[in-house]
C-alpha cells in the first residue's frame, strides 16, 4: 500500500510539507489506493510472488497505481520487471489461464487469471530517433530507469509486490493531489521521444478533469508539428479517448489553442474565425463546444463516441459556405452538405471504421433536416421519410437536434422545443400505426414479377423503389391498391 515517507511523496507548498487540503487528498488517494488493492492483491500478490522465488522483481506500475490511488482502479493490470519476455511467459506458464504475446516485441506478455487482465513488461528505456513512428525499444536494468521514461508523474509510480512498497521518485502522488499534469523530466524531452504524449496529456485532462502545468503546455505548442511523425491510427485511438472522457471541452480547447487540432482535425480550429447566424453573440466554434456539451448531458448512459464526433462536427462545412448577404446577414447554405463530406474526409484519413464513419456523417447530413418543422409544413409524409432516413440513428438524430439549439433567447429556445416535442409525438404516433422501422413496399418482389410479367432483374428494382416511394408519400396500401398503382407505372413506363 502507498506509504507518503518514501520518496517524492512529500507536498511542493510553500514551506515543502502538504497544505491541509492536499494532505486531506492525500489521505483519501492512500484510502483509495488500500481498498482498490485488497481487491486485487489474491492474484497480484500471488504473481509477485512467483517471480520473487525466482529471483524477479515485480511492480504494479503506471496507470494502474494511478487508478488505484483515484479508487477506479478496473480490471485490467499493468506490471513491470526485470525479467525478459521468455522468462515471463515461463513464470506464468501454468498459472494463468491464458497467455497472448501481442506485444512481445515491446516486452510485454499478456495473461489472465481469476477475472483480471495482466499485462507484464519488462522494465524499458526505449528511445526514438525522431523520424520514425515507432519506438525503439531497449530493455531497462532498474525499476528508476522504467519510471523515468514514462509519460507523467502520475503514471510514474509504483507498488512492488507482494510486499506493497510504494515508489513515486518524480512526485506524482503530490501531482495525484493537486490534480497536475506533468512530465517525470522536462517536457521536450517526453515529447520529442513520443509526440504522441502530447495528444495524452490532453487524454487526460478531459478524462481525469486535471490541468496541463503551463511548461508542458508550452512544450505541446511548441512541438505540436511533431505529430506528424505519428500514424493516423494511433492518433485515432488516443482522440476517441479524449471524446469518451468526461470533460472532452477542456481537451479539445487544449488541441486547438496548443495547434495541435491543426495536425491531425484541423476543421475544428478552423471554426473560430466563423460567426454564428443563430446566436451573434458566439463564434461557430464556441457553439460547437456547447452543442457537444449539450450532446454529453442527454447521453443518459455510456459516453456514445458517434454522438460525440456528430456533435463536434456538425458545423464544420460553415467556413466553406460563408455568404454575406446585402442585409450584412450572415448565412451558411447547405453547409450540411459539405460538412457530412469534410467530415467523411477526415474520418476517413483518420482511418475510422467504415460503420463509425458513416453513422457520424449521416447525422452531420441530417441534422438540419428538422429546422422548419415549426412552419407547419411538414406532411405525414415528411415525417416518415425523416424517420426513414434516420434509420437506427433516430434516437442520436434527436439528441443531436435538441443539442444544437443553444440560443440565450428563451422564448426563441422555448419553441424550438416545443416543435421538437410535437414532431416526436408524430413521429410515435405514426411509427405506432403503420411501423415507420420496417417500411417496405406493399408488393414485394415475387408479386411485382408476377402482375408485369417480368423475370428477375433491373425492372423489378425500380418498381419496387417506385412502390416504397408511394408507401413513404401516401401511407399503407391495401392490395388492390398497390396492384393498382403497380400496373399504372408499369403503364407510364412502357412495360408490358
Amino acid at each position: 500500500m502507498p506509504d507518503t515517507s518514501s520518496p517524492g511523496a512529500n507536498s511542493s507548498g510553500a514551506n515543502g510539507s502538504p497544505s491541509a487540503a492536499e494532505r486531506r487528498e492525500l489521505t483519501a488517494a492512500q484510502r483509495n489506493a488500500v481498498t482498490e488493492l485488497l481487491r486485487v492483491s489474491p492474484v497480484a500478490d500471488e504473481l509477485g510472488r512467483r517471480f520473487a522465488r525466482a529471483g524477479h522483481e515485480l511492480h504494479l506500475v503506471g496507470g494502474s497505481v494511478r487508478d488505484a490511488l483515484l479508487g477506479r482502479l478496473g480490471d485490467d493490470l499493468d506490471f513491470c520487471t526485470d525479467a525478459h519476455p521468455e522468462e515471463t511467459l515461463r513464470l506464468i506458464k501454468g498459472w494463468a489461464e491464458a497467455t497472448w504475446e501481442t506485444g512481445r516485441e515491446f516486452g510485454t506478455i499478456g495473461a489472465a487469471r481469476g477475472g483480471l487482465r495482466l499485462e507484464i513488461t519488462t522494465f524499458r528505456a526505449e528511445a526514438y530517433d525522431g523520424v520514425t513512428r515507432n519506438p525503439v525499444v531497449r530493455y531497462g536494468k532498474s525499476l528508476l530507469d522504467d519510471l523515468r521514461r514514462r509519460d507523467f508523474t502520475i503514471n510514474a509510480m509504483a507498488v512492488s509486490l507482494p510486499d506493497h512498497r510504494f515508489t513515486d521518485p518524480h512526485r506524482g502522488l503530490d501531482d495525484l493531489a493537486t490534480r497536475v499534469i506533468r512530465t517525470p523530466g522536462t517536457p521536450q524531452e517526453s515529447f520529442g521521444d513520443d509526440p504522441l504524449r502530447m495528444l495524452r496529456a490532453a487524454r487526460f485532462a478531459a478524462q481525469l478533469r486535471f490541468a496541463v502545468e503551463p511548461g508542458v503546455r508550452a512544450a505541446m505548442a511548441a512541438l505540436a508539428t511533431d505529430l506528424d511523425r505519428i500514424t493516423a491510427e494511433r492518433i485515432r485511438d488516443e482522440f476517441v479517448k479524449l471524446m469518451s472522457g468526461a470533460d472532452p471541452i477542456t481537451g479539445l480547447r487544449l488541441l486547438v489553442d496548443t495547434g495541435l487540432a491543426d495536425r491531425f482535425l484541423p476543421e475544428l480550429s478552423g471554426l473560430k474565425l466563423e460567426i454564428d447566424e443563430h446566436a451573434q453573440h458566439k463564434d461557430v466554434y464556441e457553439h460547437t463546444l456547447t452543442v457537444v456539451s449539450n450532446a454529453i448531458a442527454l447521453e443518459g448512459g455510456e459516453p456514445d463516441f458517434v454522438l460525440r464526433m456528430a456533435a463536434l462536427m456538425h458545423d464544420v462545412g460553415k467556413p466553406a459556405t460563408k455568404a454575406v448577404g446585402s442585409d450584412g446577414r450572415v448565412s451558411f447554405h447547405h453547409h450540411e452538405v459539405v460538412g457530412a463530406r469534410m467530415t467523411k474526409q477526415r474520418m476517413k484519413a483518420l482511418r475510422f471504421p467504415k460503420d463509425v464513419t458513416s453513422a457520424v456523417v449521416d447525422l452531420v447530413g441530417l441534422h438540419l433536416r428538422f429546422y422548419g418543422y415549426g412552419r407547419g409544413e411538414w406532411t405525414d409524409s415528411a415525417v416518415r421519410r425523416y424517420v426513414t432516413d434516420a434509420g437506427d440513428l433516430l434516437p442520436r438524430l434527436h439528441k443531436l437536434t435538441r443539442s444544437d439549439c443553444t440560443t440565450r433567447n428563451r422564448r426563441k429556445a422555448a419553441a424550438l422545443a416545443a416543435d421538437y416535442d410535437a414532431l416526436e409525438t408524430r413521429i410515435a404516433r405514426i411509427q405506432a400505426e403503420e411501423d415507420l422501422a420496417r417500411v417496405r413496399p406493399d408488393l414485394d418482389g415475387n408479386a411485382i414479377m408476377e402482375l408485369l410479367g417480368v423475370p428477375a432483374g433491373p425492372i423489378v428494382g425500380r418498381a419496387w423503389r417506385h412502390l416504397k416511394e408511394v408507401r413513404l408519400e401516401r401511407g399503407p396500401l391495401d392490395r388492390d391498391e398497390a396492384e393498382a398503382e403497380l400496373l399504372r407505372w408499369a403503364r407510364a413506363e412502357g412495360i408490358g
